[in-house]
């Protein structure tokens, strides 16, 4: 247990503890009548009250966008859809304009309002909080979109999507398949291979985390081959993680003696190298067990259909 006491607190160690909690991944607007416009990324919505309808979220005291939302008398708080990780970075980046060739309407109030999001919440500014070193900004919904779209997830720092649970799709030996996996769902390739990578992460995941190491951090690991490093911009690609978490990551792996920076890239050190190896026998380790079944020629054809898929998307 980590004990708290204000002479030396770990603000690091307490946003990794709270990273275990995944959530939603929201823009946040607002905007004045004489015309400024803020939006800001955030994951510290949530509902309040059914009745009257109130929302939350939060926002630092030292963000500059906090202004416009003190003075605006709406705001809006944007879903965002699982396709959606470009608004999500271009809102928590410092930008001089973050709405420009952004597609957005007018909501309640003037604050824009994206296409395409999962759901939308129109709000009445209701009231603000104090809440340490944030404020807390309550809002009386007064329209909502509800467009039903896959949400955006953010977990351990990381991007992730919604998969439904395997236990709620495995069957015990020798059962039969349930009637929801006959007729049409066994030729639908994105069925299958949702099912497939869910019964894969089963009991790859478990292992992968007896490391030690966060989902994010094995993950940046795994990318950064040994005679290669990898710049910001291609650690953001690879690991689907926003910059902030990159740079949150590579600080931990850098305080583990797991990674160094040599000019503006990112490279395993030899004990970098040697825990990375671990990881790549625990992912064959799984490989070998569930394709073990497997010819040779199928699994290359397997890999060759994916990265196809892959280069298509």
């Amino acid at each position: 247990m980590s004990s708290v006491s204000d002479a030396a607190f770990d603000t690091r160690a307490f946003r990794r503890a709270l990273g275990n909690f995944a959530t939603g991944v929201t823009v946040v607007t607002a905007a004045t009548e004489d015309g400024r416009k803020v939006g800001v990324t955030a994951n510290s919505f949530n509902s309040v009250s059914l009745d009257p309808p109130l929302i939350l979220w939060s926002i630092d005291k030292r963000s500059s966008s906090h202004e416009v939302f003190e003075a605006a008398s709406h705001f809006a708080v944007n879903i965002l859809a699982a396709d959606q990780i470009d608004l999500s970075n271009n809102f928590a980046k410092p930008k001089e304009d973050r709405f420009a060739e952004i597609e957005f309407e007018a909501g309640e109030g003037g604050s824009p309002v994206f296409v395409d999001c999962s759901a939308r919440f129109h709000c009445k500014k209701f009231q603000q909080i104090d809440g340490g070193d944030h404020w807390i900004m309550i809002g009386k919904v007064v329209a909502f979109d509800d467009f039903g779209r896959s949400p955006l997830l953010y977990h351990q720092g990381a991007y992730s999507m919604v998969l439904p649970h395997t236990r709620m799709t495995t069957r015990e030996e020798g059962q039969l398949p349930s009637s929801h996996f006959q007729g049409r769902l066994t030729h639908n390739i994105y069925y299958l291979m949702t099912q497939a990578l869910r019964a894969y992460q089963a009991s790859y995941q478990p292992r992968q985390l007896s490391t030690g190491l966060r989902t994010s951090e094995a993950r940046m690991l795994m990318v950064l081959e040994n005679d290669a490093g990898l710049n910001m911009a291609d650690l953001q690609r690879e690991v689907a993680m926003p910059v902030r978490e990159i740079e949150e990551a590579v600080a931990n792996l850098k305080r583990k003696g797991l990674v160094n920076d040599e000019g503006d890239r990112v490279r395993l050190t030899i004990k970098g190298i040697d825990e990375t190896e671990g990881l790549w026998a625990i992912a064959k380790q799984q490989q070998d067990k569930v394709f073990g079944q497997f010819s040779e020629e199928q699994v290359e054809h397997l890999k060759a259909v994916l990265k196809g898929v892959i280069q298509e998307a």
